[in-house]
């Protein structure tokens, strides 16, 4: 894979795990729960998630060549970054009108 496409596979890898936490009641995508998620916990799972796509990112950089490093400037700009790809999910669950049980 050229390193062109690997920095798209990278963003929506990224794209994809920022809006997980608010699209779907289960736990990590994986461990269904009892009942419904709390922002908080949706957020925990957020910063786990921005921790998958910087692993996925990484592999990506060791498949190339050396691993630059990175001070806690990268850090900012990648989270805020994430943030502002999870805004769809968010969204989609709390700003906008979800109808209850069929039609209006």
């Amino acid at each position: 894979m050229s390193q062109a496409a690997s920095v798209w596979v990278v963003l929506l890898v990224a794209l994809v795990a920022a809006n997980l936490p608010f699209v779907n009641e289960r736990l990590l995508t994986v461990i269904p729960l009892s009942g419904a998620k709390s922002l908080a916990v949706r957020l925990a799972e957020l910063v786990v998630m921005y921790f998958v796509a910087g692993g996925v990112g990484l592999l990506f950089e060791r498949r190339v060549g050396q691993i630059a490093p990175q001070g806690w400037e990268f850090y900012a700009v990648t989270g805020a970054m994430f943030l502002v790809l999870a805004f769809p999910g968010f969204t989609w669950r709390y700003l906008l009108k979800h109808r209850k049980g069929g039609h209006a």
